[in-house]
């Protein structure tokens, strides 16, 4: 068992293979599901990507996108410039998503990218995120959220075990302290973000949204 901050460097190289074992292609289904509307864009923030297959597709879509890319594995970093093309205009941030958004670059965004990001933050970080970013957007901008829910009805008891036993391997494997899901629906709207767009998979236990900022 690890201590101290989580540390994903440890499973960044085997990370698209641990994903498609426990859930097959749906993760990546989910992460692509509002791809198509992104197109324009031409600054985004992106936390926690991961190992850069959404950034890739990303950048494939809208070449001129300029993108800040945060991660505290500088591991998964490494992936990320290696997956994305090596004309993009990329910068990558080893740091905390909190912490760089206090003392980095004042930079405005018109897309935010979280993929299976806010799941490893206290309901209270998910408040301070949301406060911290919406300053850093232009009117208009769009903050796309994929992430695991647990449904109501009778998928509701086969999510829960889904989502602790995820929840205790990150334990294991990487430290990660979190144990439940926050609420970002409630942070994001405290924030002054609306809820445009969503979609749900894998019986309801996956979701995808589009929030827009005004």
């Amino acid at each position: 068992m690890r201590t101290g901050p989580p540390h994903f460097d440890f499973i960044a190289r085997p990370y698209r293979w641990l994903e498609y074992l426990t859930v097959g292609l749906a993760l990546e289904r989910s992460r692509l599901h509002f791809l198509p509307v992104l197109r324009g864009r031409t600054s985004a923030l992106v936390l926690g990507d991961g190992d850069g297959r959404f950034l890739a597709r990303l950048f494939a879509l809208n070449p001129a996108l300029q993108a800040d890319a945060v991660d505290i594995s500088p591991v998964m970093l490494r992936l990320v410039r290696h997956r994305c093309p090596p004309d993009a205009a990329l910068r990558t941030h080893p740091a905390d998503a909190l912490i760089f958004l206090a003392e980095g670059p004042r930079v405005e965004y018109d897309l935010v990218i979280t993929h299976f990001f806010l799941d490893c933050l206290t309901q209270a970080q998910v408040a301070r995120l949301a406060k911290a970013i919406a300053p850093r957007l232009v009117p208009g901008a769009l903050w796309v959220v994929t992430d695991f829910t647990i449904p109501s009805g009778a998928m509701r008891l086969p999510a829960t075990l889904l989502v602790r036993f995820l929840y205790l391997a990150f334990r294991i494997l990487t430290g990660l302290r979190i144990s439940r899901l926050p609420d970002h629906h409630a942070a994001l709207q405290a924030a002054g973000f609306c809820r445009i767009s969503e979609h749900s998979s894998l019986f309801g236990i996956l979701a995808s949204e589009v929030w827009q900022w005004n």
